[in-house]
């Protein structure tokens, strides 16, 4: 293990080796981390960051992986999360875990509750609360429900229970996934606090923007092994992708050469009323055309989710507005009336609504096109086998066979599962809502190149995406939305990151 004069290591991971029947996950990993530095932790899914920070976090305790792990010099050995939390190592998941019914004051200090003689000191746990939530720069009343926060706000809660817990090491593992791009810079800000505090986080995003935002250092792993530890000066994205996928990527949103031609979907009008949120749809017009991807931008809660669910009868009331496919109309009844008549949709949110994790690979394509391969009500098991590994060859799904676990696929194979689903029930729309959401860069440019062979065969694709780049990279026009209305609608060869945030924002 390298040794730099000057440089304090508090954490040193030393020849890390994990397994999973006689597969490595982890081959020898080795990770210094400086003394109150942010380190970014970079890779492919499937390249070992989860497994490693589970090593580190007790999740995978000692005994169950080869190697070391030291603490400010000292060797440790963790029995369990717990164990890890004593030594003062925190770990944040993407998914944020959270007793929703609880107070923010219960969650912060569940499990750690100052007590005395056996009975809880509420008025020490609230003192405590308020200082660790002010570290956070989140003003809330402690005593309200966490459910009752947004999710920018939920994600503060959670790394004020981690300071606590007098956490030294934070590991933030996809924190602004679900965040907005203000929500998104807020936490960055106070990552960068709490390094000042000489808090250390060990950062895991693929959002490289962030990555080059805040971090000091970067390790990559590729293949369940350490690649490249470097400064982040000298970095630039391009080489960090390089040193991620082994190759040399030069353009990261591959757009073949297309022409619109003539309307296939049109909506005019449309607007839908919700009773329990009092959020509504409001006079929503927009065309998409043959031979381009619609982008569709805005800020969280603007109402781009509720609107593409509205179209399948999953959100709202719908009060009036009209809407043709080819020419027909369409009516939002149910998702299978919809479905039937060729509009599909792919959820943002892949393993509640997209995925039954726990099936395999084959049951997961065929799930939405079951009628379509059953006689008499029972499934033709030959006829969904082909369909299935037809889908899998196609879409380079990287897996065992079509009968593998969805749970156990990687993040972006896990994303073309969901693509072949929709597929398979030959859509003459698709609406992507988040496709890239939590997947590697090569993922991302694979499922670019999956959009751009359904322009080619003539499916017509609606996009929904927070990352402003993407859309501006993959798109042929975009279309932003602001408090439920379409407030900008331009090509995207005319627009700008500036020009979208301005019509996010109703100007």
């Amino acid at each position: 293990m390298s040794n730099n004069p000057g440089n304090t290591y508090i954490l040193q991971m030393q020849d890390i080796v994990k397994d999973f029947a006689g597969v490595k996950a982890l081959d020898g990993v080795s990770c210094d981390i400086r003394a109150g530095e942010i380190h970014a932790l970079v890779g492919e899914n499937g390249a070992g960051k989860s497994t490693l920070m589970k090593v580190l976090s007790g999740v995978y305790p000692a005994g169950a992986y080869q190697g070391h792990i030291l603490i400010d010099g000292k060797e440790a050995r963790f029995k369990n999360p717990k164990s890890a939390e004593l030594a003062g190592i925190a770990i944040i998941y993407q998914e944020l875990i959270l007793a929703k019914n609880l107070s923010v004051l219960e969650n912060i200090c569940l499990g750690q509750e100052a007590a005395s003689a056996g009975v809880i000191d509420w008025g020490k746990n609230i003192d405590i609360a308020r200082r660790v939530l002010k570290q956070v720069g989140l003003e809330v009343d402690v005593t309200i429900k966490v459910g009752d926060l947004g999710v920018g706000q939920q994600q503060m809660v959670v790394i004020a229970r981690a300071l606590f817990k007098r956490a030294r090491i934070l590991i933030l593992d996809e924190p602004t996934a679900a965040l907005s791009s203000k929500e998104a810079d807020v936490l960055l800000g106070i990552i960068k606090e709490l390094k000042a505090q000489g808090v250390t986080c060990i950062y895991i995003s693929h959002r490289l923007g962030e990555i080059f935002q805040i971090a000091d250092r970067i390790t990559v792993l590729r293949d369940g092994k350490t690649v490249a530890v470097k400064d982040k000066v000298g970095l630039n994205e391009e080489s960090l992708i390089a040193l991620m996928v082994g190759r040399p990527l030069h353009n990261l949103y591959p757009k073949d050469s297309r022409t619109a031609k003539d309307v296939m979907w049109d909506v005019r009008e449309w607007t839908v009323d919700d009773e329990v949120t009092h959020k509504h749809i409001d006079n929503v017009s927009f065309q998409l055309r043959h031979g381009e991807v619609l982008g569709l931008a805005g800020l969280v809660g603007c109402g781009r989710t509720e609107l593409v669910m509205s179209f399948f009868g999953l959100w709202g009331k719908r009060s009036k507005g009209t809407m043709t496919l080819n020419g027909e109309v369409l009516e939002a009844r149910n998702p299978s009336a919809t479905i039937a008549a060729g509009l599909s949709l792919a959820s943002e949110d892949r393993k509640r609504y997209g995925l039954v994790l726990e099936q395999h690979i084959q049951s997961n394509i065929s799930l939405a096109s079951l009628l379509k391969i059953a006689s008499y009500g029972i499934v033709d098991e030959a006829k969904e086998i082909m369909a299935a590994d037809g889908y899998t060859k196609d879409l380079r799904i990287k897996a065992s066979s079509i009968h593998q676990k969805t749970v156990q696929l990687s993040g972006g194979n896990q994303q073309k599962v969901v693509l072949a689903k929709w597929l398979m029930t030959k859509p003459k729309v698709l609406i992507l809502d988040e496709p890239t959401r939590g997947i590697d860069v090569g993922a991302k440019i694979e499922i670019y190149q999956i959009i751009n062979d359904l322009i080619k065969n003539g499916v017509g694709v609606l996009v929904i995406s927070s990352e402003m780049n993407e859309l501006l990279g993959i798109c042929d026009r975009i279309l932003v939305m602001s408090q439920g209305k379409i407030t900008g609608d331009m090509p995207s060869a005319q627009a700008t990151q500036e020009k979208i945030m301005a019509y996010a924002v109703g100007k």
